[in-house]
Formats: structure tokens, sequence, C-alpha cells
């Protein structure tokens, strides 16, 4: 299997992919621990809002500067800054058990997301630096479906430890899991030199004033269509998927009444269905066109959109749980086939500052749209703002489809950095 050859042969991916693995799972120990502390004590929407808001305003915050330092400097260097820093701040969450009201929650959610850019944009700009350019659709795909992996398992497990043994171990596992990852990526290596991009000597005006460095990243990414389509339908996606990082709690909890364990169900099946979406994405991406591609974007979003209306409104929760995770199946194949054409196409010396737009321009409007939920949910039913939510998300394949009728989409000429300068096989020699 393409998977398991990628993990065997390539010893900076394992690494990699070994640090994503735990890290990914202490992350949603973390989250349902912290969604279900927030709701024991308040019982309100608004408040898992308000968290939610704590964690999205630093990373909008930091992700700019992020994606300046990854294409300055050794983006190996600040992924492991980012994972120590969380790491202790993983562990001041044990702190919120027993404070009072919600404030002490926030800041650690701040400070965890604070960090965080610094991170997952970095391991997306090296990625295609750790694969060959014939590895790198396998590694995208394993990179993703990984990720939702463990979103299934980390969100399953954390739920049931959370219900059966508290708050604490949910926290020590998240702040244990962030040294892991350090580790793993502490263990990368390339053949010459060190994981800093390749680019231009800065000038004194780059170095004083990094925002010029960021806005040549923004006339780069207006200057390829493609790039642009793909942040803009990210942004019509969030429209709708704000709201629902805070509906998965509502209906966990309140809807269904199922507590901690509801929440971690519905994230896992939502896991579930982005597994099936990934394995389809892999497949249909070894096959598809270009033009393809873009018409496939089009059926996804709308499946998704349409799928998740549904799910919003089903009485069982076993129904709600099939629909769910079709509608994370539809997400799942426009990501990795999105992703893997930024891969494709995105210049290594923008890498850093391209990932880390898309990020925060996506974490800047789930904002607003968590925002908007969170004050609904003080006068409206979750289904009424789940149905809201998915025709906002669903919407996006209108855009994308215009677009493209319009031939405001032609493909970008391929990027990337030739196989034969990466070190990926073998072990190191001691």
């Amino acid at each position: 299997m393409e998977f398991l050859d990628l993990l065997r042969d390539n010893r900076n991916y394992r690494f990699t992919w070994m640090g994503q693995v735990v890290s990914e799972i202490g992350d949603h120990f973390n989250n349902i621990a912290v969604f279900s502390l927030v709701l024991a004590n308040t019982g309100s929407g608004m408040m898992i809002a308000g968290v939610m808001l704590s964690r999205a305003i630093p990373a909008v915050m930091a992700g700019p500067l992020a994606g300046v330092l990854l294409d300055r400097m050794d983006r190996k260097r600040i992924m492991i800054t980012s994972d120590l820093v969380r790491a202790v701040v993983a562990v001041g969450f044990i702190l919120t058990i027993t404070a009072k009201g919600t404030t002490l929650l926030y800041l650690f959610s701040a400070l965890l997301m604070l960090a965080s850019p610094f991170f997952t944009s970095g391991r997306s700009s090296i990625l295609p630096t750790i694969a060959s350019k014939k590895e790198l659709h396998t590694a995208n795909s394993l990179t993703q479906t990984t990720q939702w992996a463990t979103l299934t398992l980390g969100t399953f497990l954390g739920g049931t430890s959370v219900a059966q043994f508290g708050y604490r171990i949910a926290f020590v596992l998240n702040a244990f899991s962030f040294l892991f990852s350090a580790w793993c990526i502490s263990r990368l290596k390339v053949k010459h030199g060190s994981f800093r991009p390749q680019r231009k000597s800065l000038t004194e005006t780059d170095v004083v004033k990094p925002w010029h460095e960021y806005a040549e990243g923004l006339r780069y990414m207006r200057g390829t269509p493609l790039l642009l389509g793909i942040a803009l339908i990210s942004v019509g996606w969030a429209t709708g998927g704000g709201a629902a990082q805070i509906l998965f709690s509502l209906f966990g909890e309140l809807v269904f009444k199922r507590g901690p364990s509801g929440i971690g169900i519905i994230w896992a099946s939502a896991g579930v269905g982005l597994l099936i979406g990934g394995t389809i994405a892999h497949q249909l991406g070894k096959r598809l066109g270009f033009e393809s591609y873009k018409k496939t974007i089009i059926i996804a979003y709308a499946l998704h959109g349409t799928t998740y209306v549904i799910f919003s409104q089903m009485q069982s929760f076993a129904g709600a749980l099939i629909f769910i995770a079709l509608s994370r199946a539809s997400v799942a194949i426009s990501s990795v086939l999105n992703f893997g054409q930024l891969l494709r196409h995105v210049s290594d010396e923008y890498r850093g500052r391209v990932f880390s737009t898309i990020e925060t321009v996506q974490w800047s409007v789930m904002m607003l749209s968590m925002m908007a939920a969170g004050i609904a949910s003080q006068h409206t039913s979750p289904r009424t703002i789940g149905a809201v939510a998915g025709v906002l998300s669903g919407s996006t394949a209108i855009y994308w489809g215009l677009a493209n009728w319009a031939g405001w989409l032609p493909e970008p000429g391929l990027s990337g950095v030739e196989p034969q300068e990466i070190e990926v096989h073998g072990e190191p020699t001691v």
C-alpha cells in the first residue's frame, strides 16, 4: 500500500507523521475537556463561542508573523519552539479545573493558539521538502487522512476519558503530546543545509518592516488566480464551518443530552467521514485532470452543505451521525484535492506566507461565524443555526462554479524542489 511504503521508505516523513499522530490526539483530549468543562459550569453556547473566539483571535493575529518568519528562518526550529511553548501552556490548563469563572480558560486557550500557526503552517511548508514530487500526493493524502483519523480516535477517547477520569488527565496527555512532537521534528534531516527556504537576500527594509514581505506574499497569491480561488472558497466554507465548531458541542450536550461522550461521538463520526473522504480523494487525485478536479470541487461543496443541513434536522442520534459523516466526507475530498494543488503550485520561498494567509483568513471568517452562532444560540435552536450554517458552507459550490465557468481559474505552472535534492531514504548513521 502506498501509505505504508511512504512511511517505510521516507525517514523524514515517518518522524513527522509519528509526531502528528500523538500531538493531534492530545489536541482533541484538550478540546473535549475544555468544551465539556465550560458547558458543565455554564450550560451556555455563548461561553463555548467565547472559548472558540479566544482561540481564533490569537491565531489570526499570529498568522501573518508566522508566515513571514517561516519564509525567513529555519522552519524546523520554529516548529520545535512552537511545540515546546504549547507544552508549557497545556500544563497550565490544569489550573482551570478549580478556578472560578472562565477567565483562565480564555487565557490559556489564547496562548495555545497564539503558538499554533508557527507549527501548522510550518508543517505544510516543509511537506514538499521532505517528500519527493513522486511522493507528494501520497504524503498530502496521508497527512490529512491522519489528521482526521486522530480526530476520530482523539475525540472518542477524549470524551470517554473525561467522563471516566476527569479533566486533569486530558490536559497532562496534551502537554506530553507536544513534547513528543518536538522530539520527532528534531529528528528531521536534509542532505544539504537546513529547512530554511531558498530565497533572495533580505534588504534592510525587509528586516525592519516584515509587513512588506507579507504584502509581497499577498501580491503573489493575487497574481495566481488558482491560489486566490482556493483561499476564497476556504472563506466560503468558514462562513458555516465556524458555527459547526460550536454546534457539535451543543448537539452532543443539549440537543441529544449525551454529555461529554455525546460530544466525543459526534466528533468521532465526523472523523470517520473525513477518513472515508480522504481515502476517496487520494484515489481521485491520482486520476483527475485539472478540469475534472475543478468540477469535483463543485460537487463536493454542494454535497457537504446539503448533508449538513440534513444532519441538523435529524431527530435520531444515529441518523445525525450518518449525515455528519457524509458531510465531512465531502469536506475531506475538497480539502485533499485543494491542498494538493497548493503543494504543486506554490513556490518554496512563498509557502510560509501562502499557507499562513489561507489559515489566517479562514480563522478570521470562522471567528465571525462562531460569534454569530454563539449569539444566536441564546435565542435560536441549534437545529436552526445548523441549517443556516449548512446553506452558507454549501453556497461555496456556486461561487467556485461561476469562477470556473467564467475562465478565472487557469492552471498555473508547477513549482517546488527536485527530488534528488532531498534525503528521504534510509536511517541516519550514528
